[in-house]
């Protein structure tokens, strides 16, 4: 990490895309559900979490009904899942809105999930991540899809010291779940 990392515990925010979602006619973009492909894919996320010791203390999750599908889906692939805390200032946020839930984060959590929607996070992963490691920067900025993970690392106090470009990006990847014929 660099030296702009400040000092403190290992902070790990890990950023994870709802999975695919539907689009039925009718129903509202807050309340779509989760597509065949998006039921298969967020379990994915969660095994992927799990296998690389990436469990959080604390997840954050959107009000949005595709978001919290996803939550539950990945969480459902763990032991004993993290308190969860569904935040509607996650739906359709902004960096800066984004950055602000953050920053709410209980100074204790190491580990905090966000659980959401692009483009807020993938704007958020870019605007925070001063670098990463191998090519996972350069395949974030070409695509952060349904699904997708994301893990920025960086040490500091608490999570009000959280500031652009402190981070780097430790690990990106794409789950998905198997489909059955």
């Amino acid at each position: 990490m660099s030296d702009r990392a400040g000092t403190g515990p290992l902070r790990r925010l890990v950023v994870l895309r709802h999975a695919k979602s539907a689009w039925p006619e009718g129903v509202p973009d807050h309340r779509r559900p989760l597509a065949p492909r998006g039921l298969r894919d967020a379990p994915a996320a969660g095994r992927a979490l799990a296998e690389a010791d990436l469990l959080p203390d604390l997840a954050l999750c959107s009000t949005a009904v595709r978001a919290r599908r996803t939550w539950q889906l990945a969480s459902d692939e763990w032991g004993t899942p993290p308190r969860v805390r569904y935040e509607p200032r996650l739906y359709e946020a902004d960096v800066p809105a984004l950055l602000d839930v953050v920053r709410e984060a209980p100074p204790e959590v190491e580990t905090l999930l966000l659980v959401g929607h692009n483009p807020g996070l993938e704007d958020l992963v870019l605007t925070l991540a001063g670098d990463g490691l191998d090519d996972s920067l350069e395949r974030l900025r070409a695509k952060f899809p349904t699904s997708a993970v994301a893990v920025l690392a960086w040490r500091g106090t608490g999570w009000a010291a959280l500031a652009p470009g402190v981070a780097l990006l430790t690990w990106f990847t794409v789950p998905r779940g198997k489909t059955h014929a």
